[in-house]
């Protein structure tokens, strides 16, 4: 199996340049990846009804003969139509196609049929729009669906998964001992791996969903503890405490919440022989820039130097211009240093950095560059932690001598999950929000009122408001929700024609994404239209209002961070969330954001109802398709992780012996990916 993640994409027929250019966006470079990129759901093609029992508004597969003749009509829309009867001895079920004139060649009279689609009952007409079609002699079966990207269907996808799985050797090596798997009672990789794409029956599905939810786990832990494991050691110690005078120079008086964890932090700090590895959480505007100068302030007081990292410029930036206006009276030193830092500076800050004449350096990836060298490196802060990985950050770490550190995160992490995960971090709560924030107004519509919505925020921006517009795609996909290309384009030309409104997302460069995000601090831009990359890392006090589409497709934890891009000062401000789901599990997500504001209880309800995968990051990169594995059984299985991963690391240190060879390769293979928190 290890052997495959070093055959290119090639070896599959028919794969061609562009495919592989659309599967290097999805992050698969071969047959290896490939094969680990799971459904993230199952379309039943095994179970076919009759037209009478198939169920309504749900995917079906039922089985009828065509009894009439292709009619073609056109819509008052403009839009060519195709209307035929299919009909069995219970009922009739009359189908809809748009655009598709060769169906009168394809579906004759009396032929027989398998018909995929939803049914719909309109004024006791069943109807089925744009149904798939197969011949009645197709062999039935789950069908796998794949997430997607512009120029690729999931069939497509489908295809070249079977090519994959035929590349597999006879014999597939295990990255999970034999004793482990029969200890927690695991399936093999090989029967997981071909079930998780193409399963024989439900069950297999579920066993291995399982399978693989342990195997991923089990790798992050493995990498996780041999981080901890690292030595703690540390020549830096607060010898004087300068805190009391830290909160005199502060033009706010700190939260309790505040002071404590600056408390519990400087306290391991003061540990001989110790360096700190503490995790920060902070709900949405609770104050976690604070708790770090705290701890920058009282470094360099004490003769060190403080690395902070942040995941863009325009957060670099926000953090800067803070540190210097608070200690501009103090004898303190602070720097910048991004891509876009002019060489003729960039060169004077590494100089100045080495000599130890900068006491604290606030950036962006940038400071991982081997010409950045610290001359006393005390501690190393890392804003908005799930956006950087394991590898990222021990390179900061690798600067100083095993200097103390400070994880800070902007998404709250149940306690009993942050325990697990982060094994021995010490954790550090701010559950206090600043003296007067207000409330984030939060209201749940239908897209039936979004004109009354917008016209709402029309009347704050002729205030001198701004705001957010969040769509949750950059792309068309096999989905009938509009891109956030196209929705800009309508946004611009009909609904605030008159406004100055800008586009955010993920897919611009660097460069464009800072140019527009600081346009928008500075007042430039009425209104943003966005992706979630809004979702971290962005205050502007001025925005108060924020509108999320399709908001459903959102967990938890997402929409209260998006919600958390306002209510940023002491003006009144306004969460919209737009959705027509009739799922009643969605519904229950959105009323909940409506009605709880805390961001902790919030986070505790999103690990029931979606799982540890919400926190651990792991969606992108092999649980696209382990969404079923609930809150008990994911937590049970984290936790039986954790153990193994113990177990494992105090018989064989650095995986050298000969059974842990398959999973060596497993967790080098993440750490290149740089996806650990």
């Amino acid at each position: 199996m290890a052997s495959l993640f070093s055959k290119d994409l090639d070896k599959l027929r028919g794969i061609g340049k562009n495919y592989k250019e659309i599967f290097l966006k999805l992050g698969i470079e071969t047959v290896g990846d490939l094969l680990y990129f799971f459904p993230r759901t199952y379309q039943d093609l095994s179970n076919v009804f009759s037209i009478k029992d198939a169920p309504t508004d749900v995917l079906c597969l039922v089985r009828a003969k065509v009894c009439s003749d292709v009619i073609e009509l056109k819509t008052s829309s403009g839009r060519i139509m195709q209307k035929v009867k299919v009909c069995d001895k219970s009922s009739i079920l009359n189908l809809s196609f748009f655009g598709s004139s060769f169906i009168s060649k394809v579906l004759k009279n009396n032929a027989e049929f398998l018909f995929f689609g939803k049914i719909k009952n309109i004024f006791g007409n069943l109807v089925m729009v744009s149904p798939e079609y197969f011949k009645p002699t197709v062999p039935l079966y789950l069908r796998p669906v794949y997430n997607q990207t512009a120029g690729i269907t999931s069939k497509r996808i489908e295809a070249f998964m079977k090519q994959s799985l035929d590349l597999l050797p006879k014999t597939i090596g295990e990255p999970i001992p034999i004793t482990i798997r029969e200890t927690f009672n695991l399936t093999s990789l090989g029967f997981a791996i071909k079930n998780i794409h193409f399963p024989q029956k439900t069950a297999n599905i579920t066993s291995s969903r399982r399978y693989f939810a342990f195997e991923q786990m089990l790798t992050f832990q493995l990498k996780i503890t041999k981080f901890l494991l690292k030595n703690k050691k540390n020549n830096f110690v607060i010898e004087n405490d300068f805190t009391s005078k830290f909160f005199k120079i502060l033009p706010f008086n700190p939260t309790n919440a505040q002071k404590r964890c600056i408390d519990e932090s400087l306290n391991d700090m003061k540990i001989k022989n110790f360096s700190m590895r503490r995790l920060l959480q902070g709900d949405v505007g609770s104050g976690k820039t604070v708790v770090a100068l705290a701890l920058c302030y009282n470094t360099a007081k004490n003769g060190f130097q403080s690395a902070i990292m942040v995941p863009t410029e325009i957060l670099a930036k926000q953090h800067f211009v803070f540190f210097r206006k608070i200690l501009s009276k103090e004898n303190i030193s602070v720097e910048m240093l991004t891509r876009s830092t002019a060489a003729k500076a960039k060169k004077e800050i590494l100089d100045r950095l080495k000599n130890c004449e900068i006491d604290i350096l606030v950036g962006t990836h940038a400071m991982l560059s081997d010409k950045v060298i610290f001359k006393k490196l005390g501690i190393v802060i890392t804003d908005e932690q799930h956006r950087f990985g394991v590898l990222q950050r021990e390179k900061l770490l690798d600067k100083g001598e095993n200097p103390h550190m400070l994880i800070m995160s902007a998404t709250p992490i149940p306690r009993t999950l942050a325990l697990v995960f982060y094994g021995d971090l010490s954790i550090s709560r701010l559950d206090e929000l600043p003296a007067g924030r207000q409330k984030v107004d939060t209201f749940l519509i239908r897209s039936k009122k979004r004109k009354d919505a917008f016209n709402f925020v029309k009347n704050l921006i002729k205030n001198g408001h701004q705001g957010y517009i969040v769509c949750p795609l950059i792309e068309e996909d096999d989905t009938d929700l509009i891109s956030v290309n196209e929705y800009f384009k309508i946004l611009k030309n009909e609904a605030f024609s008159e406004y100055n409104i800008a586009l955010l997302h993920g897919k611009m460069r660097e460069s464009q994404k800072n140019d527009v995000m600081n346009k928008f601090y500075l007042g430039g831009i009425d209104v943003l239209i966005s992706t979630t990359v809004v979702e971290v890392g962005v205050d502007v006090p001025n925005a108060v209002f924020i509108v999320v589409e399709n908001s459903e497709r959102f967990g938890l934890s997402t929409l209260h961070q998006l919600r958390g891009r306002v209510g940023r000062a002491d003006v009144k401000s306004y969460c919209i969330l737009v959705s027509d789901t009739q799922n009643e599990t969605s519904l229950k997500r959105l009323k909940t954001l409506k009605n709880i504001f805390d961001g902790f209880k919030l986070a505790d309800e999103d690990l029931k109802s979606r799982g540890p995968g919400e926190f651990l990051g792991t969606r992108q990169h092999g649980f696209s398709g382990l969404g079923a594995i609930n809150f008990c059984d994911g937590m049970k299985i984290l936790k039986q992780a954790q153990s193994a991963a113990r177990e494992i690391l105090k018989e064989d240190p650095v995986l050298e012996k000969p059974h842990h060879r398959y999973l060596k390769f497993k967790v080098e293979n993440l750490e290149k990916s740089g996806v650990l928190p």
